[in-house]
């Protein structure tokens, strides 16, 4: 009850505060939370003063028409009833049955409202994901941005696709690297995700070509460890010590992931039959005969 008594309270007093900052009534009072909501008010103002126009991509749009349509079919909007009402039931029934078609109505609309309602949410939504692109750790978005990566994995149809998702997560966490270099923990946090998007990404792609018994997938993935190894490399440059021991452990990574993918395109090439053993990077296929 505490917690939820601080909560209500919290969102009361950032109310407030924003209020006050976009010139409403100052209600002179101080909170002990003031210097933590300051950040979020200061991005408020922002975006009430400068809001970003929302670039809803043709992907999102599809994924959102897609679940739209699923939801109303899963509730039954806009199916007539198969059967019709009996001609000449009691008149206790007639009159009852004759208020279940407003009702059934009143149902409808009120589900077509909510999904409207969800259309624009996630529109509006999608306005601050764009404000949070160039989040970084520490900025008052972040969280929206990584909420919104969330969501893409929720909304993607296949493990391919989410491999590809895990991959791009691991570019965008490698630019949030370069903007904290000289933050050490920060850098190090940040590279720590970074290598787990990594593998996240080349575990799924490397088990769905050994699945499908072709490296299409594995292109994906070398493509990925020649332009990623590159963009590493050059944070290398100007780094402290300790920057740098942490950077050659990203970049051995990426040199592990792409032995792996040669040796599971070999094992493809050869005919090898898929592969028991997995690791953090997939399948660990074993050396066609020959290569030994």
């Amino acid at each position: 009850m505490d917690d939820i008594l601080f909560s209500r309270r919290r969102a009361e007093r950032f109310a407030q505060l924003l209020d006050e900052a976009n010139g409403g009534r100052r209600h002179h009072v101080r909170s002990r939370v003031d210097s933590q909501l300051a950040p979020l008010v200061a991005v408020g103002q922002r975006l009430s003063v400068d809001p970003p126009t929302p670039e809803v991509t043709a992907d999102f749009r599809t994924g959102l028409r897609a679940m739209l349509l699923a939801t109303a079919e899963r509730e039954g909007m806009g199916v007539t009833p198969a059967t019709a009402e009996p001609a000449a039931p009691r008149a206790a029934a007639t009159s009852r049955g004759s208020l279940l078609p407003a009702v059934t109505a009143r149902r409808a609309r009120a589900r077509g409202a909510i999904l409207v309602g969800i259309a624009a949410g996630a529109i509006a939504v999608s306005g601050i994901s764009a404000a949070s692109e160039n989040a970084v750790p520490g900025d008052a978005l972040y969280g929206m941005k990584r909420s919104t990566e969330r969501a893409q994995l929720a909304l993607a149809s296949s493990d391919i696709s989410r491999g590809q998702l895990f991959l791009d997560f691991a570019r965008t966490r490698l630019g949030e690297a370069a903007e904290l270099r000289g933050d050490r923990i920060g850098y190090s946090a940040v590279l720590d995700d970074m290598d787990a998007d990594t593998r996240q990404g080349v575990r799924l792609l490397t088990a769905a070509a050994v699945q499908r018994a072709e490296p299409a997938s594995l292109d994906t993935v070398n493509t990925f460890v020649a332009s990623q190894r590159r963009a590493v490399t050059n944070l290398l440059d100007g780094a402290s010590r300790a920057d740098r021991e942490r950077t050659r452990r990203s970049l051995a990574l990426l040199d592990s992931i792409r032995e792996r993918s040669d040796s599971v395109r070999a094992a493809i090439a050869c005919g090898l039959p898929a592969p028991t053993g997995s690791d953090a990077l997939g399948p660990t296929p074993t050396t066609c005969p020959g290569e030994r």
